[in-house]
């Protein structure tokens, strides 16, 4: 019984040691591509995951899986190296929630994104964000400036 239980850990925590090996390389991998794409700032979380590709949400669910509650610090300077405060904040939640590492959230959430349209598209979301910006154009706060000239006799 023992040994049974034994070979199961080992085989378990070489799972794990592989699935952060290949986490981290992979995700060292797409930093420069990742900070290319141009999350909108004020996106939701599915909106988030309408941007960013699918290898990023495995990678993510795996080192999820292989350090469970103690990849909360490594997601959080990977995503913020790579520009997704969005979805760093939400990674760093759902990594700290214990029992969540076998369980692919990201992958699901990525997939549900792109299933049910969740979030707001692109191209919408342009549409919208050229609207608050004209509509709520702020006004001048700037001091209008008098201009001296130094030809000016009254001067």
């Amino acid at each position: 019984m023992t040994e049974s239980f034994f070979d199961i850990a080992i085989v378990l925590a070489a799972l794990m040691g592989a699935s952060v090996f290949v986490a981290v390389i992979g995700l060292i991998m797409l930093i420069r591509s990742i900070r290319r794409i141009r999350v909108p700032p004020n996106a939701d979380f599915f909106t988030t995951m309408r941007y960013v590709p699918f290898a990023l949400v495995i990678l993510l669910d795996l080192l999820d899986f292989g350090l469970d509650m103690f990849s909360a610090p490594v997601m959080w300077i990977f995503l913020d190296r790579m520009g997704l405060p969005n979805l760093r904040n939400k990674a760093t939640v759902e990594a700290l929630i214990p029992f969540t590492g076998p369980i692919p959230t990201f992958t699901v959430g990525w997939f549900l994104a792109r299933l049910f349209n969740l979030g707001i598209p692109a191209s919408r979301y342009i549409e919208q964000y050229a609207q608050q910006r004209t509509s709520h154009y702020p006004p001048s706060t700037r001091r209008r400036v008098n201009i001296i000239d130094a030809d000016d006799p009254d001067w």
